[in-house]
């Protein structure tokens, strides 16, 4: 006969500081308030239970951006998950930064792939085994390859490449602690569901790995995706839901002998407010709606950006404010830059820095034709062209291409009005982080570019000189103007819809 336990295992990711609710068609929708109550309602509720963060729960939010991260960590206290793994935004404030939070956390943070060069010392511990009611749950954190990108800016920090080399430490994490009687396998991974698919079905069923708990693509998921018998969940972005697995696990065996899972929405009838935790988020707001209610400017209208791989309204007013005020041929503004889908028509300092929350230098490079184009190429790889997280970028006034993604090339590409130069020198602006990671993000080597002519730093804040402009000037206004004109193909419109509903 079979010894059988119940555990219930809640998990969130994504969330980007999203501590407030919000009125949608008169409801009370998300906010950390009521995740709080539905999550204190369930460790009441049931005998064991665990709540578990799939990463990026830093960047998103004035709160968060205005406190650096402090905030953030004081309400995750209050929220008192059992387990936390990091994601690419954790590095926003810089690694040493990341490290420092760490040690305000009153959770264990997990990370399997991060360490110090010089000595291959983690950053973290690689995993954590959870104890309750007699089991034994095996947590391992594994991050996405977007903060390789971050964490090259610190020379002295690295992490696993691949996916292979993380299915291999996992193996070697599993095979270590498997004698010792782990009921259940988890890994928290922060790498995206596409990645989190190829990663389960690198696994050896032998390691004994029973779940995959992802972020960093922000799917909402109505059913588990399975691939080589493991389930692998997320629950979408911000505080809107949480994911809920009921568990019956064979101790015996050492594994599930059944589940289920639900995405449960955080709204006023599910869920009690937590009259504590909205205390301290009330607190921070305050102090940030003094500094952040000021008025920046006023659009004509309402500008938007509604997808991160087409030209929008809001990437061609940047873009093109960067451009005038940098003295550039060419400004590129990453659209992940973005992350508020409409600003105006009034903007607050608030509005501004809720939609641009990522402050960057600026550098100027020399790029010829030949290696505008390749980069521009590299941008409309399909891949990006899917959603797939890669770096995609609105450009300037002046710079207009068409492509076609059947064929892999440009119909047309112009600057001015005139053919693109193979042999011509045009100066490009490039935020720092962009910059930095030329290799991933352009296919440009920093050596062909600098026999063009050395890069020069020419701003030390883009987002101070976009404040700065917009001030300036009242009644400013954008439209598409076919800068970019993309087309695509059904099966890549498809996939883009599926990954970004």
């Amino acid at each position: 006969m079979k010894h059988l336990k119940k555990l219930t295992l809640l998990h969130s990711n994504d969330m980007h500081g999203d501590f407030l609710a919000e009125h949608i068609d008169d409801d009370l929708v998300g906010g950390v308030s009521l995740l709080s109550g539905y999550i204190s309602k369930v460790r009441q509720e049931e005998k064991n239970a665990l709540y578990a963060i799939a990463g990026d729960m830093f960047c998103g939010s004035i709160i968060d951006s205005e406190f650096h991260g402090i905030s953030t960590i004081q309400i995750m206290n209050m929220l008192a998950p059992d387990i936390v793994t990091i994601g690419n935004h954790e590095v926003d404030y810089g690694v040493a930064h990341l490290l420092f939070l760490e040690k305000c956390a009153e959770f264990p943070i997990i990370n399997a792939n991060l360490y110090v060069k010089t000595n291959h010392t983690r950053l973290f511990d690689p995993y954590r085994i959870i104890k309750i009611d007699g089991m034994k749950i095996l947590f391992i954190g594994v991050l996405t390859e977007l903060t390789l990108m971050k964490c090259k800016m610190d020379k002295m920090v690295g992490t696993f490449v691949t996916l292979d080399d993380a299915a291999v430490e996992v193996g070697k994490i599993c095979n270590t602690y498997n004698s010792t009687d782990v009921d259940m396998t988890v890994l928290l991974t922060h790498i995206g569901l596409e990645e989190d698919k190829k990663l389960a079905a690198m696994l050896d069923p032998a390691w004994g790995v029973d779940m995959i708990i992802g972020g960093h693509s922000h799917d909402f998921m109505t059913e588990p995706a399975v691939v080589n018998g493991i389930p692998i969940v997320q629950a979408g972005t911000g505080t809107d839901q949480i994911g809920r697995f009921d568990l019956v696990i064979d101790t015996d065996n050492n594994c599930i002998d059944s589940y289920t899972w639900t995405p449960v929405p955080i709204n006023a009838e599910t869920c009690p407010e937590d009259p504590s935790i909205e205390e301290v988020i009330r607190t921070y707001k305050d102090t940030t709606d003094e500094k952040y209610g000021r008025i920046i400017t006023k659009f004509v209208r309402k500008l938007t950006a509604p997808s991160h791989i087409e030209e929008t309204e809001i990437g061609n007013l940047f873009a093109d404010t960067l451009k005038d005020a940098l003295g550039v041929d060419i400004f590129l503004v990453a659209s992940g830059s973005f992350r508020a889908k409409e600003l105006g028509p009034v903007v607050t300092k608030g509005d501004f820095d809720q939609c641009f929350p990522f402050d960057d230098s600026a550098h100027m490079v020399y790029w010829t034709g030949a290696q505008l184009k390749h980069a521009l190429l590299r941008m409309l790889r399909d891949e990006s062209l899917q959603g797939e997280h890669t770096e995609f970028y609105q450009v300037s006034k002046g710079l207009c291409f068409e492509y076609d993604q059947v064929t892999h090339s440009f119909l047309k590409i112009e600057f001015e009005g005139a053919p693109v130069d193979d042999e011509r020198i045009y100066t490009v602006g490039l935020q720092d982080f962009h910059y930095k990671n030329l290799k991933d993000s352009f296919d440009l080597e920093f050596e062909d570019i600098e026999k063009n002519h050395p890069q020069r730093d020419i701003a030390s804040s883009c987002m101070q000189v976009l404040e700065e402009s917009l001030q300036r000037g009242q009644h400013q206004n954008a439209r598409i103007e076919g800068r970019m004109v993309i087309h695509m193909t059904e099966e890549t419109i498809a996939r883009y819809k599926q990954l970004h509903p």
